[in-house]
């Protein structure tokens, strides 16, 4: 795979059939990290700070990874989900890399304030990780991570709340598919 993306030993496998539905990010730097606790998620996507003034092709991207998460109380390794619901998670997050790399610092600084402060600005931008991972032929991963998050019956309610209230749904990501193939 590309030198220019760091992932761990763990999740490699997993990070590297993802990364292979995003031609579009050869040579772009992406660091696979896992971080003690991301709030009110399981992985996050951002540009490094580090690199955010820097010209567009010069940015460096991190996906945070939470080590744990907590369904009903007992905590999980997140390197120990199913495997294509790993994929699928991974796939959503390079989604927004896809997004970031094509705006200006100044929108990016923009957008991040946004997702800050709307709520309508984290469904825009979470229907758009979705929407790339789809139009970029995951949709069977993404559909599985939806559904081991929205069946699964120990995950807390307020989690499935936020999934269904700022993310594509199953059936729109297969409406999104009939869509995308009717064009091919």
């Amino acid at each position: 795979m590309n030198k220019t993306f760091v992932i761990p030993l763990s999740i490699k496998k997993e990070a590297e059939t993802a990364l292979s539905y995003y031609p579009q990010l050869k040579g772009t730097k992406i660091i696979f990290k896992f971080k003690k606790n991301i709030k009110k998620s399981t992985m996050q996507a951002r540009p490094a700070f580090s690199s955010f003034f820097r010209k567009r092709k010069q940015r460096k991207y991190l996906i945070l990874i939470s080590e744990k998460f907590k369904i009903s109380g007992r905590e999980f390794l997140t390197k120990d989900v199913p495997e294509n619901v790993l994929i699928g998670w991974l796939g959503h997050e390079l989604g927004h890399i896809t997004d970031y790399k094509n705006r200006s610092k100044w929108n990016l600084l923009v957008f991040g304030l946004k997702y800050l402060f709307s709520h309508n600005h984290i469904k825009e931008a979470e229907r758009a990780a979705d929407y790339y991972a789809v139009i970029n032929g995951m949709e069977k991963y993404i559909i599985e991570t939806k559904n081991f998050i929205l069946n699964h019956a120990d995950i807390p309610e307020v989690y499935k709340w936020r999934i269904k209230k700022f993310y594509l749904s199953p059936e729109e990501i297969m409406d999104m598919v009939k869509e995308r193939d009717k064009d091919k």
